[in-house]
């Protein structure tokens, strides 16, 4: 599993260490918005916190695994096959129950641009699904 330093630059580009920005989320702080919990799980990826991101994904995403001990090993591997080196947010679509962040991520020499789909339930915001992007 990949270890970023609480003093380290947060991946997600806010300009603040990783302790003050995501690392909360990442330790059961609720994300108040949609574009918070996008881009807490960008930096979720470049921590290796696979415990987040199966946390965050709604059920009904077509990329969610009942077995996540298995899916938990697939985004570990993941994480550790890439490098997380930019997140560039291109626009946000805010709502109350539904929001979509549309995004850039920089994954070494690979460019990945999704417009994601986020719904709230209970009070807790989730990843729903999302579109690729050319």
């Amino acid at each position: 599993m990949k270890k970023l330093s609480p003093n380290a630059p947060c991946p997600c580009g806010s300009n603040q260490k990783y302790k003050k920005c995501c690392r909360r989320f990442h330790e059961g702080m609720l994300a108040p918005d949609a574009l918070t919990l996008m881009k807490s799980r960008y930096s979720a990826y470049a921590a290796g916190r696979s415990d987040y991101i199966i946390k965050t994904t709604h059920p009904e995403n077509p990329d969610f695994r009942p077995d996540t001990k298995a899916w938990k090993r697939e985004i570990d591997r993941f994480c550790q096959t890439h490098d997380f080196t930019g997140l560039e947010i291109v626009s946000v679509e805010d709502g109350e129950q539904e929001a979509y962040v549309t995004f850039i991520a920089y994954l070494g020499s690979q460019r990945l641009k999704e417009k994601s789909r986020f719904c709230k339930e209970a009070g807790r915001w989730y990843y729903r699904s999302g579109e690729f992007l050319s």
